[in-house]
């Protein structure tokens, strides 16, 4: 059913008793042409363009929960393409584009809002890097805008600009990017994926693999064994557990990432908004609790949870820059499994199993870079080579000296 105006008046006029499921709850069949390990937004991005680019639809995806239960639904919802490196420039402002047409490409309102985001500075060197970084995106057709302290302020007349100590001297923003509704992009994908065709199993956990002369031909599950041409994992933060199954070790950690949301106050904040001076990252939903987050947990854990020292210095970092949001109460916080890569860059590549394939390494990255990650990774997938924007994702670049280090902070994973 396509959803419209009209569809949606026909249905008023039975009482609404008329919508048909927004995707199938199929059983497994005995063999797919590709199982997707991974029913979060990479997953079933992958699934969709597989099918709608590429003509394959005997696809599989494979969640172990409920799709979008894992990082798709556990983050702070941030879009944006505002980056400087070669590799990143491409692959992020690619995804840029794709966000800004999903919502009619899937039929689905994903609640794309473009409302900006500004970076503060709070240093003269700060100022210069970014100022490096915007004329990087300006080179490559990206907006940027470099703004200093008085147009900050006339914007965000809210922030603390008594603070010696954190000088709010400018920003960086860019105004085409914003905030998505993660669950909303999980089940448009999900429902044009099923579209096409696409089985999106849910309950039904990868536990092995299946070769044949070396070659990954299929899937061991909760479920029962699935036979395969190709396999994709998509599975974020437990990468390196589905890719033990595999006998390979990979150049990843898996880190805690909290995120909070505060009670509802009326409209405030107008876009994103990142702390330069620590790492704090703050938006409104369009419910108006305020969503924020910051560093790492700091050690390794598959646990979706996170501690209370982490929790106390996000919440500085948050009031540093506006001491008013102390008043306001906090509703709940969650955890996140980040796969940090050594180079805070993803991986996107064959991997030295024949038939089995990998994205991964998203570090902070995921969210945004779902729409590009599914399209790259279907390239991948169906010709056996790397789309020209994932190029530079490559599994090898560590050992040939071809990092993507876009924070500068080296080979410390929990660093980037």
């Amino acid at each position: 059913m396509k959803y419209s105006i009209f569809s949606l008046a026909r249905a008023a006029m039975t009482g609404h008793r008329g919508w048909t499921r927004a995707w199938r709850d199929p059983a497994p069949k005995s063999r797919y042409d590709v199982i997707i390990i991974g029913g979060g937004g990479h997953g079933l991005a992958t699934a969709y363009f597989l099918a709608r680019e590429y003509g394959i639809r005997n696809v599989a995806v494979l969640e172990k929960g409920w799709i979008g239960s894992g990082n798709a639904g556990r983050n702070t919802t941030i879009i944006r393409s505002n980056y400087m490196l070669p590799g990143n420039v491409g692959f992020y402002e690619l995804s840029m584009k794709l966000w800004e047409r999903m919502e009619q490409d899937l039929n689905y309102n994903t609640m794309v809002s473009q409302r900006g985001i500004i970076n503060l500075y709070h240093s003269d060197a700060q100022r210069d890097a970014f100022a490096r970084r915007g004329n990087s995106m300006r080179i490559n057709g990206i907006d940027a805008e470099l703004l200093d302290a008085e147009q900050i302020r006339k914007e965000l007349p809210f922030l603390n600009y008594s603070n010696p100590r954190f000088p709010i001297m400018g920003g960086l923003a860019q105004r085409r990017g914003g905030t998505a509704r993660h669950d909303a992009v999980v089940w448009g994908y999900a429902r044009a994926a099923n579209d096409f065709g696409v089985d999106i199993i849910q309950n039904c956990e990868v536990t092995g693999f299946q070769r044949t002369n070396g070659r990954i031909t299929g899937v061991e599950t909760t479920r029962g064994p699935i036979a395969a041409g190709k396999v994709g994992m998509a599975v974020a933060g437990n990468t390196s557990r589905v890719a033990s199954m595999a006998g390979l070790k990979l150049p990843i950690e898996s880190h805690v990432l909290q995120a909070f949301v505060t009670e509802a106050i009326k409209p405030l904040i107008p876009g994103v908004v990142t702390f330069g001076a620590g790492h704090f990252y703050i938006s409104q939903s369009d419910k108006g609790g305020l969503v924020f987050g910051g560093d790492l947990d700091g050690y390794n854990s598959y646990a979706q949870r996170g501690n209370m020292p982490v929790m106390e210095d996000v919440c500085e970092g948050g009031m540093a820059v506006m001491p008013m949001i102390g008043r306001v109460r906090m509703l709940r916080q969650w955890g996140g499994i980040m796969d940090m890569s050594m180079d805070g860059t993803p991986i996107i590549d064959r991997t030295p199993v024949d038939g089995l394939y990998l994205n991964a390494g998203w570090c902070y990255g995921g969210f945004k870079a779902t729409p590009a990650s599914g399209l790259v990774f279907a390239h991948l997938i169906a010709r056996d080579e790397p789309h020209r924007e994932a190029a530079r994702f490559r599994l090898d670049r560590f050992r040939r000296g071809a990092m993507i280090d876009e924070k500068g902070q080296g080979a410390q994973p929990n660093l980037h």
